[in-house]
């Protein structure tokens, strides 16, 4: 039996919308222990439309002077690089691989977030061979990359 995404990945993360603030951002991310939080369309509506990171909010935020009441939406990293939740571990590492990205947003059967897969997660459940393969592809330098 092949692994599943959903048996590794982090089920139900804390979410954000675009409208919720940068300062709100940075309080899930600190209160829950993480650098990302995914951006859902709205609290009735968990389809994913980006992702906000700490890099996000230094970057794209502080950096360009933005204060911390600014929109979520004007800073967030979007297209998203997804996964269904029915993805073996495999197909997720090449995606990974594929989009050079540490963490690919979860999706159900109708499309919505039910989950973020990490690049510690790999770390978790893979042998340390495959995961170094894993960080190496990820870390390949490019031009341009899907946020997350």
């Amino acid at each position: 039996m092949r692994t599943k995404v959903r048996d590794i990945m982090c089920a139900s993360p804390q979410c954000c919308t675009p409208d919720a603030t940068l300062q709100q951002a940075a309080t899930m991310m600190s209160a829950c222990d993480c650098g990302a939080i995914p951006v859902i369309e709205s609290s009735d509506r968990r389809r994913a439309v980006g992702v906000i990171t700490d890099r996000d909010i230094a970057c794209r935020g502080i950096a360009e002077n933005k204060g911390p009441h600014t929109k979520v939406s004007e800073c967030m990293s979007s297209p998203l690089a997804i996964i269904g939740d029915d993805s073996s571990v495999a197909e997720c590492c090449q995606r990974m691989e594929e989009a050079q990205v540490r963490r690919l947003m979860v999706v159900d059967s109708e499309g919505e977030l039910c989950g973020v897969v990490s690049q510690a997660d790999i770390a978790l459940h893979l042998s340390k061979e495959k995961t170094a393969h894993v960080v190496k592809e990820i870390s390949k330098p490019t031009e341009e990359t899907p946020a997350a």
